[in-house]
């Protein structure tokens, strides 16, 4: 941390951040981790204390219990699905802040579909190849490396954020979902952004202090000195809820 920064976390309130995921140099996203806490400090007085979390310490009993937020990071397959599942339960049922990008959109829904909507069979085809029911399954065109245009939900958490009903995302996945989306959404899931084919590219939890999730990675916006509106909104949500007070919706 530089100076400044340091300077500034002396007068800011410090929000602990659990990154989910099995840490790798290979991996883009968790790259950019550091870039974008520095950023963040620097450019909008918004400090986070991060702590990684391997997915299989993820699944001890309230691994992120205690945490002012939880990012669910790319990098799947995870080598605990559990661990995933477990970190982003506990993240949904106690009000933590929460963002999940990439794979941590896809295990999103599925934690959804499993422990709210009582589809305890479905599966992540990327982690269990052979099972009878996918919720998400590969997409018909790979969108690893691409740019995509998402349309978004006027009215939608996902559209105060982004401050746009269009914007050009970046992709490196070859996973999403594709069936029982009616039932997640009669649920209370809100799919809130689409590509321009109709198909699912962001989710949120209307009720939740802040719960999104974003088959995306917006934390490879740019070159990460501007973090994303996604991004900083996590941040300011994580320390809004470690001051204690009820996150904004933008």
């Amino acid at each position: 941390m530089t100076n400044t920064v340091a300077r500034k976390a002396m007068t800011t309130k410090t929000a602990r951040l659990a990154l989910v995921g099995d840490r790798s140099p290979n991996v883009a996203s968790h790259t950019r981790v550091p870039l974008l806490l520095d950023a963040l400090a620097e450019r909008d007085q918004l400090v986070l204390d991060a702590y990684w979390i391997p997915s299989q310490d993820a699944a001890a009993d309230g691994a992120v219990r205690g945490f002012d937020a939880v990012w669910v990071l790319p990098g799947s397959p995870y080598r605990s699905e559990a661990g995933v599942l477990s970190a982003i339960r506990t993240a949904r049922e106690e009000g933590i802040p929460f963002l999940g990008t990439c794979g941590g959109f896809q295990h999103a829904l599925l934690e959804y579909a499993r422990q709210v909507c009582g589809l305890n069979r479905v599966a992540h085809a990327e982690n269990d190849p052979d099972a009878d029911d996918f919720l998400i399954e590969p997409l018909a065109c790979s969108l690893a490396g691409h740019e995509a245009a998402v349309r978004i939900e006027p009215g939608t958490l996902a559209q105060s954020l982004i401050g746009s009903e269009r914007t050009v995302e970046r992709y490196f996945c070859a996973y999403g979902p594709s069936r029982h989306l009616d039932t997640l959404r009669a649920h209370g899931l809100r799919f809130s952004g689409h590509d321009e084919d109709g198909h699912v590219r962001i989710a949120e939890l209307p009720g939740h202090p802040f719960f999104l999730a974003t088959l995306f990675q917006p934390e490879l916006s740019g070159d990460g000195s501007r973090p994303h509106p996604v991004v900083r909104a996590l941040a300011r949500a994580a320390v809004e809820h470690a001051a204690g007070r009820v996150p904004t919706r933008a």
